[in-house]
């Protein structure tokens, strides 16, 4: 194991040792990147084991209105597009072996990256500060069943504490201790999620589920939007989690198993099935003041316990997944400090927001989704340049990532690109002229399809993406030819 420092002054430790990750934002050597494509299944199954995911199919019944088929479309396509998208940003980090956000400075410039970079960062702080919150209600909740001990301030601290401790353990441990755990809790899950939903089949007025009326149309498109703003945060992140894949390995198979992990069929539909579902007998779900403790109200008690264990498990780990991605961006951002302890910026930022949620925030469904609302547009603008990028790009310079100086191959015009901060800054612009939330409401947000259908995301991702592609962009430096390699991908 060796130790060198990148020109950011970003730590980079090499090697593992005892199955901890000591890598940095440098990119995987050839001889270490053994990891399978099907890794990536329960890795994506971890990322969406929330019981937020029930609140939100509960909010497609009742505020939006959706009977069970318009759900049904939801789970679907929600899914499929969004980790679509996600999958499709990890084929890059099977190209270039690093970090999405380090990736990322080929595109954008070594310091034109700072932008997005600096966005995305502190979108994952309101997103690990939701999981937090979720987390620390399903232990309060699991206190309340079993020993009659009821929410205080004390305990909310306490619970938030020991959740974000814990996140913070997993995540600096590296990628090897997060997929093991990734591993087990998506088999537990499975097991309890077939329990729960036998309960609901025997439970369920069925007549009153298929009887409902169909709700607007333009309703349920928005609904896909609140569903897929989740998967889309992820994408930047996306090639973190396969940059340790050989450059061989099937691009199709990462899609594949990334779409298929999260997927209809696997955690999102099911999920958004049963909480439109749960919502017919119980309307008080969807606006209820805390996302988990209904479930100790509609489930029997040997149901309820475990599978709300799980599911702090289940946020544990997304958590964990966020904060190892944080680590990174942190580091492409110029934190001059090994990822675990950029990692503890993220997790300290989460504990003091996710007080604030818990114990001064009137209404926690509220500002989920109004914070998810916003979140699609910060991280669809990146998606719509970086995936421009992609057509083009097929090799990453490893030296040139790491060099943040003016011999950069990646420092083009002052250290920016401007075809990719102009693309990514309109569309940005765009999305959110489009928007509404509890927090802001873009001039266009109505009186045209696509404010009222809820798709400014869809409109930042277009625009990002087509302006990127006219622009006139540096020409693409040469890169070294990559170590020799197995000749044939690999598909599993």
């Amino acid at each position: 194991m060796s130790t060198t420092a990148s020109n950011d002054g970003a730590l980079e430790t090499h090697g593992e040792s005892h199955g901890l990750e000591t890598r940095g934002i440098d990119p995987v050597p050839h001889s270490e990147r053994t990891a399978r494509t099907r890794e990536l299944l329960p890795t994506w199954v971890a990322a969406n084991i929330s019981v937020l995911l029930l609140t939100m199919g509960a909010g497609l019944a009742v505020s939006y209105g959706l009977n069970f088929w318009q759900a049904l479309v939801v789970g679907v396509v929600a899914p499929v597009v969004s980790y679509g998208l996600v999958g499709l940003m990890g084929i890059a980090g099977k190209r270039g072996g690093a970090p999405g956000m380090a990736l990322s400075r080929a595109v954008f410039g070594q310091r034109g990256n700072l932008l997005p970079g600096a966005l995305i960062w502190i979108a994952r702080w309101g997103w690990e500060t939701i999981n937090a919150v979720t987390g620390a209600y399903a232990l309060l909740t699991v206190l309340n069943i079993l020993f009659g001990i009821r929410s205080n301030t004390f305990l909310i601290i306490v619970t938030l504490l020991l959740f974000v401790v814990t996140t913070f353990a997993i995540s600096a441990l590296g990628i090897n201790a997060v997929r093991r755990c990734n591993r087990w809790a998506s088999y537990l899950f499975a097991g309890f999620s077939v329990l729960v939903l036998g309960h609901l089949v025997v439970d369920t007025d069925w007549g009153k589920v298929f009887g409902q009326a169909a709700g607007p149309t333009p309703l349920m498109i928005t609904g896909v939007g609140v569903i897929a703003a989740g998967g889309i945060s992820w994408a930047p992140s996306s090639p973190d989690f396969t940059r340790y894949l050989p450059r061989t390995a099937s691009s199709v198979a990462i899609v594949r198993n990334t779409v298929g992990g999260a997927g209809a069929g696997v955690v999102v539909l099911p999920m958004v099935l049963m909480g439109a579902v749960m919502a017919v007998s119980t309307p008080d779900l969807a606006s209820a003041a805390d996302p988990v403790s209904f479930l100790g109200e509609i489930l029997p008690l040997w149901i309820a316990v475990p599978y709300l264990l799980i599911a702090l498990v289940g946020m544990l780990l997304i958590n964990a997944m966020s904060m190892y991605s944080a680590g990174f961006t942190a580091q492409t951002l110029g934190f001059r400090v090994p990822r675990h302890w950029a990692v503890s910026v993220n997790a300290a930022i989460s504990l003091v927001f996710g007080g604030v949620l818990m114990l001064v925030a009137t209404s926690f469904m509220g500002s989920f989704i109004a914070f998810l609302s916003l979140l699609a547009v910060a991280f669809s603008a990146w998606v719509g340049v970086f995936g421009a990028d992609m057509l083009r790009r097929r090799e990453y310079d490893a030296e040139a990532l790491l060099d943040t100086t003016r011999t950069s191959a990646y420092w083009y015009r002052g250290g920016f690109s401007p075809a990719a901060v102009a693309a990514w800054a309109v569309g940005l612009g765009t999305g959110l002229l489009f928007t509404t939330s509890d927090w802001f409401t873009g001039p266009l947000a109505s009186g045209n399809p696509v404010g009222e259908y809820g798709l400014g995301w869809v409109a930042t991702v277009v625009v990002s993406f087509l302006l990127y592609a006219a622009l006139p962009k540096p020409a693409l430096p040469r890169t070294p030819a990559p170590a020799t390699e197995e000749p044939a991908p690999l598909a599993v």
